[in-house]
């Protein structure tokens, strides 16, 4: 940890900064695998509101 102290003994403290990198484009598989998710998470949040559209 980097640290300063001004004139007035106050201490600032800098953590470490991580390494910068670029994303990497997902491969195909992973592709099919957010497919996968999101048809579920879609599904689940249709049957929440049909649900509570049924209940009210």
């Amino acid at each position: 940890m980097y640290t300063t102290v001004n004139e007035d003994g106050v201490l600032n403290n800098y953590p470490n900064e991580p390494k910068v990198y670029y994303a990497e484009y997902p491969a195909i598989w992973e592709q099919r695998k957010y497919i996968v998710q999101s048809l579920f998470a879609a599904s689940f949040v249709t049957a929440l509101v049909l649900i509570a559209f049924c209940a009210s």
